[in-house]
């Protein structure tokens, strides 16, 4: 049996979170808009002016179902959860194999290689769906190139050098990116190489809202098995930064995140229309368009997919906790190397 926890999205502005027993209300404007049984859900996610109970904040604290609170415009402000769980001398293990030079790289070039993979098959994919030669052309040259880069780092040992490996491989994707977009909307979404903080076109906007939704799940599994969502291998460690959990993410991000940008325009369920620009050029998805990816977010973690090491169907939205487990795994000793989900 496989049980699936979703995540409960509040982004209606002026929006109360409380609970009546086991069940959650949200309320606006003192009339009950939705109702749900608490056991129903996972995470709770807030964008914007959304208030919450303190009762239903303990609730959550004690029941170990993260509180995540982000701007309206998705940006991260901050995560509450309950006390630390799981085994101290798993996070132990853990903090030892981040002091440990070899065991640390190879975690980490295991991400990037799967990262790498995932991210060439979207681009192989590409080549296959679109009808022009050049396009084709363009994808598949690019997807050699991220061939060539995991030729290369199955026996790289330096940590530098794999992130070298890795930012050199991201650079060639999102450089090709907007060719899987279809050419009538090409221009609305041509991306002008990845930016951030703030995103400066439609596309970039688009991803940065969904990293932002897949590193909070992210977050979850790891805490979920009793990691330390902070200390990572690939990504340096920094104050604040989870680091451990933007390394899980990095093999989902081309299929959990890329590939349902991709559909998400092609079907014309986000148009220019869907976001809005502030002052200085930053570009930010609008209330409708954040609706629209939220659904369809959580639509595309209800999807099957066969997991190549459990032999069987798993939902996508479960990967991010199967494959903590198997870090978890792995860093106690159980499994000989951390093998990273492959998406074909």
């Amino acid at each position: 049996m496989k049980q699936f926890l979703n995540t409960l999205y509040v982004m209606t502005q002026g929006a109360y979170i409380c609970l009546d027993h086991e069940t959650v209300k949200i309320e606006v404007e003192g009339k009950v808009q939705m109702q749900v049984p608490l056991h129903h859900i996972g995470a709770v996610v807030t964008m914007g002016n959304v208030m919450i109970s303190p009762f239903f904040l303990g609730k959550c604290a004690d029941e170990g179902r993260a509180v995540v609170i982000l701007d309206r415009n998705g940006r991260f402000k901050c995560r509450m959860v309950g006390k630390t769980s799981g085994n101290v001398l798993l996070r132990q293990a853990q903090y030892e194999a981040v002091r440990d030079t070899d065991k640390a790289t190879a975690i980490a070039r295991n991400v990037v290689a799967g990262k790498v993979k995932n991210a060439r098959q979207i681009l192989l994919r590409g080549a296959r769906e679109t009808d022009s030669q050049d396009e084709t052309e363009s994808l598949k040259k690019a997807a050699d190139i991220l061939a060539d880069a995991l030729f290369h780092l199955k026996d790289s040992a330096d940590i530098d050098h794999i992130r070298g490996l890795e930012g050199e491989s991201a650079h060639t994707y999102f450089h090709v990116f907007d060719r899987m977009v279809k050419e009538v909307d090409r221009a609305t979404f041509k991306m002008n190489g990845r930016n951030r903080r703030p995103p400066l076109d439609p596309m970039n906007a688009l991803l940065s809202f969904l990293y932002t939704l897949l590193l909070n799940d992210c977050i979850s599994a790891l805490e979920g098995v009793g990691l330390d969502s902070q200390m990572g291998f690939l990504h340096a460690l920094r104050p604040g930064r989870p680091s451990l959990g933007l390394d899980l993410m990095e093999e989902f991000r081309s299929v959990l995140a890329d590939r349902l940008a991709l559909t998400l325009i092609n079907r014309k369920q986000l148009t220019d229309k869907s976001f809005e620009v502030r002052t200085g050029g930053a570009t930010y998805l609008n209330d409708d368009g954040r609706k629209t990816v939220v659904v369809a977010y959580q639509k595309r973690k209800q999807d099957e997919f066969h997991h190549p090491i459990l032999d069987e169907k798993v939902s996508f939205g479960l990967l991010p906790h199967i494959q903590a487990r198997l870090l978890a795994r792995h860093l106690r000793g159980d499994l000989e190397a951390y093998t990273p989900v492959l998406y074909s």
